[in-house]
């Protein structure tokens, strides 16, 4: 009689069973499969008209790469490349490749967990947790997400971060900036530093992170320090128009280093400012007196919007008309630029938009940053904000605002020809 002698795997205490993920992990795997397909299709089907001299398709289908896993925020999927074959090249460098950009050569993780690595980096776990946290998310079996692979990829994003602090600025010209200081977390606000950040906007309408570091937000000496790195860089073109808080210590330094970058407020923050000097049974009628004050179509209108405001509350609450009052010239500065760009410029939104992530991301860890992981995670995460950040609106009107035509109420001003006398 013959014996045979199988195998049965026991199940192992910390072994969850999961039929939902194993079932999407299929899904995934299929679907991954036929979009790898189709791609490839879709790629030949572009190349149809290269031949060979005998009339034959030049680029044909050549089987499949290895199999790898590729690890997702679902747990690990197998995936195999698909190979196209160029049958008429008769070198490399003449040969044609196909480059999938579904699935690059090299990938072995997806973008959103390369993404989630520096986020749980920030909310203060160390790397030796790293695979406890993430096998509960994404299997014991989660591969290339070791704590040596973690090291090594803040490493790689301290190299990251120092080459773009390094990088030469001498070439770039801002338009506009946004400046504010954002805290990360409570115990950064204790000792009253926080990250002071500009962002600016190019000839292009393209939003781009100038620089940033750790500061005292109503310090001038902490921004004097941040434009004077910058400028040693090589910015020297002064931006045409400045937003922000009037708390920030920014516009002091602002006027040493760049004289002649105008001012205008943030409505955002003055909004705060504002509400917060009166009741809050009070405040949605506020709020809405001075929305119609920063969106009236004209200075004159928003002027008008401004009377009627202190009006309504200048006898009962005059510390919030002070507020509004002091500011006013700054407030109103937007008018003298095009309406297209209105929305970008009474705000600082471009900077909390993005760190409204961070300060959730931050908002309940236990442990203090360091400095370093700070400002090498704030880093990470606004590289990664930064590949959705949407351009200008109305950036054709930017080339006319750096060769100096002058705009009232948002629109161009067209100077009348002088007519000499005989």
């Amino acid at each position: 009689m013959n014996e045979t002698t199988s195998i049965v795997r026991l199940r192992q205490p910390d072994t969850i069973d999961d039929p939902l993920t194993d079932l999407l992990r299929a899904g995934a795997r299929k679907l991954l499969a036929q979009a790898i397909e189709s791609e490839a299709e879709a790629y030949l089907a572009s190349m149809r008209d290269l031949k060979l001299p005998d009339g034959r398709e030049r680029l044909v289908r050549h089987g499949h790469g290895p199999e790898r896993m590729l690890q997702t925020c679902i747990g690990p999927v197998a995936v195999r490349r698909v190979k196209i074959r160029d049958r008429g090249a008769t070198d490399d460098a003449d040969r044609i490749r196909f480059t999938s950009a579904i699935l690059p050569k090299w990938a072995r993780r997806t973008k959103s967990l390369d993404a989630l690595l520096p986020i749980l980096y920030l909310r203060g776990l160390s790397t030796g947790d790293f695979q406890e946290a993430l096998s509960a998310l994404l299997g014991q079996d989660a591969p290339n997400l070791s704590p040596s692979v973690v090291t090594r990829l803040t490493g790689e994003w301290q190299g990251e971060y120092e080459r773009w602090q390094a990088r030469d600025l001498s070439a770039r010209r801002y338009v506009y900036v946004w400046a504010d200081g954002v805290y990360l977390q409570a115990r950064m606000a204790d000792q009253a530093e926080c990250i002071l950040v500009l962002i600016g906007a190019t000839p292009e309408g393209r939003k781009e992170l100038i620089g940033f570091q750790a500061g005292v937000r109503e310090s001038a000496q902490s921004w004097r320090e941040l434009l004077v790195e910058i400028k040693r860089r090589g910015l020297s073109i002064a931006p045409h128009i400045a937003v922000g808080d009037g708390a920030l210590g920014f516009w002091k330094a602002l006027d040493e280093l760049f004289p002649g970058t105008h001012h205008q407020r943030c409505w955002l923050h003055k909004t705060a400012n504002v509400l917060n000097k009166v009741p809050k049974s009070v405040q949605p009628g506020m709020k809405g007196a001075l929305r119609e004050i920063y969106l009236a179509p004209t200075r004159a209108q928003a002027e008008v919007a401004l009377d009627l405001f202190e009006d309504a509350y200048g006898a009962r609450y005059p510390k919030a008309v002070e507020c509004l009052r002091k500011d006013q010239r700054a407030l109103l500065a937007f008018f003298d630029w095009p309406a297209e760009h209105w929305i970008h410029l009474r705000t600082t939104n471009p900077i909390e938009s993005v760190f409204a992530t961070v300060r959730h991301r931050t908002v309940r860890t236990k442990g203090a940053l360091s400095p370093t992981t700070a400002r090498l995670m704030v880093f990470k995460l606004i590289m990664a904000a930064a590949k959705t950040w949407r351009r200008l609106m109305g950036e054709n009107q930017l080339p006319k605002v750096i060769a100096g035509v002058r705009f009232q109420d948002g629109s161009e001003v067209i100077p009348l020809p002088t007519n000499s006398a005989a």
